[in-house]
């Protein structure tokens, strides 16, 4: 979400109270082996948001724990470009997207990143005089050019992306654990439309995510409330795949991965394409776009692997290719 510098200081205390009851932290979703450890103090957008490729999977890990990884906006900028880079990338064949702690992503910072065209607040611009009025336009330009740009990095990330929903997901973290292909959930995870509770309209993509998951009258409660929506519960109403106890969750994350990476990655690409359009488009732009799909995935190599495999009766090989 959008918010003042101040935003995450005041959501912090109540989502990991809804995340972790009584406030003992989780070491949240583990990363592949071998990662080094964060250097104390070390806040630089390489440090807080990393990638690990392992086996085709890239791990995108949110490492921000006392802010309940809260996203400044370099941090955010970071991200969006580690999505772009795993679609262009023909090693990475998954992604896999978590955080350490007790949140998953409470939102978005402003206190620990820089400002400017962009940049995460929506409050206004600040002197030594105190905040002023934002300026015609800067409010609409800030989202889009910033929670909407992430969101929509997840939605046309190329490769499968997988959330691991360690802990509490609000606001803008809520949406960029719902733009994912596949949620894995914690079962002391919870989401939060908070924007409500701070007298502002849903950002990031959230009107046009949650209608399509649960429909506008569910989207509406979700939106309107601004309660803390426990795993369980978003399970049940289609938000997320799977409720995991905490200690599974990285386990289960990473067979899933692992099982999409060795899939047929252009495939599942189309696949994924389609499935995000249809729900914009009528029958006719849908049937001829999953047509057209089909022509230009027979062109690869794992298709026609797919059907060699058939006649030979054996299992297929995928190269992601």
């Amino acid at each position: 979400m959008t918010s003042s510098p101040h935003e995450t200081r005041d959501d912090t205390p109540s989502a990991g109270r809804d995340a972790a009851p009584g406030g003992a932290a989780r070491a949240g979703a583990a990363p592949p082996e071998g990662r080094p450890a964060r250097e104390a103090g070390d806040d630089s957008p390489e440090a807080v948001v990393t990638c690990t490729t392992e086996d085709a999977v890239a791990w995108l890990i949110l490492d921000r724990p006392h802010a309940l990884n809260a996203l400044t906006w370099d941090q955010r900028e970071r991200l969006i470009g580690l999505l772009a880079d795993a679609s262009a990338d023909d090693e990475v064949r998954a992604v896999v997207l978590t955080g350490r702690g007790r949140g998953f992503c409470a939102g978005a910072d402003l206190r620990g990143g820089s400002g400017g065209s962009g940049g995460n607040s929506s409050s206004g611009n600040s002197s030594s005089t105190g905040r002023t009025e934002p300026a015609a336009g800067q409010v609409a330009r800030t989202v889009e050019r910033g929670a909407q740009r992430l969101i929509a990095a997840v939605l046309d990330c190329e490769k499968p992306v997988i959330a691991a929903v360690n802990g509490t997901a609000a606001g803008i973290g809520a949406h960029l654990a719902l733009a994912c292909d596949l949620v894995l959930a914690a079962e002391d995870a919870v989401f939060v439309e908070v924007f409500v509770r701070r007298g502002l309209v849903p950002d990031g993509g959230g009107a046009y995510l949650l209608p399509r998951l649960v429909g506008p009258q569910r989207a509406k409660e979700l939106m309107f409330f601004g309660d803390s929506l426990p795993a369980a519960e978003a399970a049940r109403l289609g938000l997320v795949n799977r409720v995991l106890p905490a200690g599974e969750l990285a386990g289960t994350a990473r067979d899933w991965a692992q099982r999409l990476a060795t899939g047929p990655t252009r495939a599942l690409a189309l696949t994924k394409r389609l499935v995000n359009a249809s729900l914009d488009t009528d029958r006719s732009a849908a049937f001829a776009a999953e047509a057209w799909a089909q022509e230009i995935n027979m062109t690869t190599r794992d298709a026609r692997e797919g059907v060699a495999s058939f006649a030979q009766r054996r299992s297929p090989v995928f190269e992601g290719r």
